[in-house]
């Protein structure tokens, strides 16, 4: 659960919403002289310090040069490096999935696999776009010096407007659906949900821990891992974590501040053992908890489905690891894995939540820009309204579902050790993609030794 004390943020803040109303557009705006690249005379460029809805702060960066008219733009995260990587797959299936808004990071890799067609890391500068706009980036791209290829080699040339044409028919579906790739260690990048907050069929988006390759790209250091301080200390009996409270010092995740973090094992009733780490910062106010699974990924994934027919059913206990899905299928309202982290908390709490994380980073439904359709807004305040009613227990007889392929996510059973009758309980054999997913499917824990001699 995060709480902010409003006044101290907002006097703190430099980062505006993205709201693309007249009397806002131009507020937020630095403009500064630097010098043009391509003909080293003085250009312009435009700063602007914004909030994405459903995305975080970014640098937005806008250069003009009035003598050669070169133009260039991008988009620069503005806060720490995520804690997992991402990987969106979008089927792109009619036109109106071209116009999808979509933040491709420095680290991203984009892919479009029916034309073999790749932008790998780090090759790019990050930017604010669509997905039409990155294919028409790459037709202007390849074309800017075509003319004088044709004199130099004439054969990639011909080679080079094939692929040119390959793409134009691909932007046309000539080419039928395609699929488009974007896998970002740092976790900054994004591909809009038009339909949010209800479940995305044509999208999967999925939330990775990062290699120590990835890492080392990022410039993080892979040995000042507290966590895994803490938990080495404990099995060597230097920490009793189920005893005494754990503090660390730890980077605030609204200001990036140093704040202290306390952490400590509980044990959860007819469950397992989990870790509760609770931070808070001085320096803006925020306060923030996470929870996480003592013990490893268990062996199947858990699917909880709980019908609510009483006001005291938004009282139950729920942990939700962070692979974890809520849903409400009712009212449309599906929440991804690594949504809002880890959380021990209730039904109420859990709602609550997401009430405040829609309504405060809801994807481009509230900025009042030219990205907003009346029928978007109008969807999403519904979903808000019905959240509400939920939460307050005035609309009940609704379905929640939490699915946890890692199997650590728990809902609490009133009538334990009895069964309860608004509750079922199933575990499943995750699939290929999950075990993916979850980073099972590279891990060997048999012979190992043998094979590494």
């Amino acid at each position: 659960m995060v709480e902010q004390k409003d006044s101290m943020t907002k006097s703190r803040t430099i980062f505006n919403d993205l709201d693309a109303s007249e009397e806002n557009f131009d507020s937020g705006i630095t403009e500064v002289d630097s010098v043009c690249m391509s003909c080293f005379k003085n250009g312009r460029t435009k700063l602007m310090l914004t909030r994405i809805p459903f995305y975080r702060d970014v640098v937005i960066s806008s250069f003009a040069c009035d003598h050669c008219h070169y133009v260039n733009n991008g988009i620069e995260s503005a806060n720490r490096i995520q804690a997992n990587g991402v990987r969106y797959k979008l089927i792109v299936s009619d036109p109106k999935d071209l116009n999808r808004e979509l933040v491709k990071s420095d680290f991203a890799l984009f892919k479009i696999p029916l034309v073999n067609f790749e932008i790998p890391e780090g090759t790019q500068k990050g930017y604010l776009t669509t997905i039409e706009g990155i294919i028409d980036r790459v037709i202007t791209n390849l074309e800017a010096d075509i003319e004088l290829r044709k004199e130099i080699d004439p054969d990639s040339c011909v080679k080079i407007a094939d692929f040119v044409q390959k793409m134009r028919d691909l932007k046309d579906f000539k080419l039928g659906n395609f699929e488009v790739i974007l896998d970002d260690p740092s976790g900054d990048s994004f591909i809009e949900n038009p339909i949010a907050p209800a479940k995305d069929p044509k999208m999967s988006v999925n939330f990775y821990k990062r290699t120590v390759e990835q890492n080392e790209m990022l410039g993080l250091n892979n040995d000042e891992n507290i966590e895994d301080q803490i938990v080495e200390k404990t099995e060597k009996g230097e920490v009793d974590l189920r005893n005494e409270v754990v503090q660390f010092h730890n980077n605030c995740p609204n200001c990036n501040a140093i704040c202290e973090t306390n952490m400590k094992l509980t044990d959860i009733p007819y469950f397992k053992s989990v870790i509760i780490m609770c931070t808070v910062c001085d320096n803006c106010g925020i306060k923030s908890s996470e929870v996480k699974s003592g013990s490893g990924i268990e062996e199947k994934g858990v699917r909880y489905v709980l019908k609510l027919t009483d006001r005291s059913d938004l009282d139950r206990d729920v942990l939700k690891s962070d692979e974890a899905s809520f849903e409400i299928p009712e009212i449309e309202f599906f929440m991804g894995p690594g949504t809002l982290g880890g959380k021990f908390t209730t039904i109420e709490g859990i709602l609550k939540d997401a009430r405040e994380q829609l309504s405060e980073k809801c994807p481009f439904a509230f900025t009042g820009g030219d990205s907003e359709s009346k029928d978007k807004a109008g969807r999403m305040k519904e979903c808000l309204d019905k959240l509400e009613m939920i939460q307050n227990g005035h609309l009940l007889n609704v379905t929640v579902i939490i699915d946890d392929a890692s199997g650590n996510s728990y809902l609490q059973n009133i009538y334990a050790p009895d069964e309860d009758p608004n509750m079922k309980i199933e575990h499943y054999e995750r699939s290929y993609e999950q075990n993916e997913t979850l980073g099972l499917n590279d891990i060997n824990t048999e012979n190992y030794q043998d094979q590494a001699q």
